[in-house]
């Protein structure tokens, strides 16, 4: 059984299928478990009902600093972390990337109140870094009691090393598969398979031979095939280390 460890079905609500549809093709696919994050602070209610009702379904609750304006502690509350579908803070961290970005100061001051309710609650955190690696590091260097993962890294083996001192874990999404992405699949290479996980990032980064469409937790098998193929093991024993990495992840899950 494969896990979907970050895919957004806050997102699919409005899809031809919707959620219905897309997790029985996951199923059908062999994904058995799919972790669904928040990004905005609007769809924290959705994706908690979303884990309420289906048994297969998990949530991390997080604002992505794209909504770095917002008030964290006016849409996340220590009920909600305690919630026992709610595995961890996520997905947060620092954006960087392209000129329409929220002020540095304004996300990282998000950043590290989510962080504080991270510990406060006990939960590990799902971290989104983009070309902003040294601020990203940094800061949770402060944080050294806090754990999680990496998600959809595609940083290069420099902050691959200092994470996983750290002992993190590091998620890698549809973008292992594509033709351009080497450097990624030599840093994958040099990361301890006890480390890592996989995902898809639904409905972003469509994996070879999907790209293009919309993604979805089904697809997170082609992930985990190009993963094999570098770690040089079969397909069934990946999948076997990955749950077990989950649950390392996120010690409350039941699967």
């Amino acid at each position: 059984m494969l896990i979907d460890t970050h895919c957004h079905l806050t997102y699919e609500i409005d899809n031809d299928a919707g959620v219905d549809g897309v997790i029985e093709r996951a199923k059908s696919a062999g994904v058995g478990v799919i972790i669904c994050p928040t990004a905005d602070p609007e769809d924290i209610p959705t994706a908690i009902k979303i884990a309420e009702t289906y048994d297969n379904v998990f949530a991390t609750i997080g604002i992505h600093p794209e909504h770095a304006d917002c008030n964290a502690d006016d849409f996340i509350t220590s009920e909600i972390l305690s919630h026992p579908r709610v595995l961890g803070v996520g997905e947060i961290g620092l954006d960087y990337h392209g000129d329409d970005i929220k002020p540095r100061d304004t996300q990282i001051k998000l950043f590290e109140r989510q962080l504080e309710m991270a510990r406060d609650a006990k939960l590990p955190v799902a971290i989104h870094t983009r070309d902003a690696e040294n601020d990203t590091a940094e800061i949770l260097n402060k944080y050294s009691d806090i754990g999680g993962v990496m998600h959809c890294f595609t940083s290069g083996w420099d902050l691959a090393k200092k994470m996983l001192d750290r002992g993190f874990f590091f998620s890698a999404s549809g973008i292992l598969t594509f033709k351009n992405a080497a450097e990624i699949r030599e840093t994958f290479s040099k990361i301890p398979i006890e480390r890592i996980v996989i995902e898809t990032d639904s409905p972003y980064c469509a994996p070879v031979p999907y790209r293009g469409k919309v993604c979805e937790p089904a697809f997170v098998v082609e992930t985990a095939r190009v993963m094999a193929e570098i770690k040089n093991i079969p397909f069934e024993k990946l999948s076997d280390i990955m749950l077990e990495n989950v649950k390392k992840l996120y010690p409350k899950i039941k699967i």
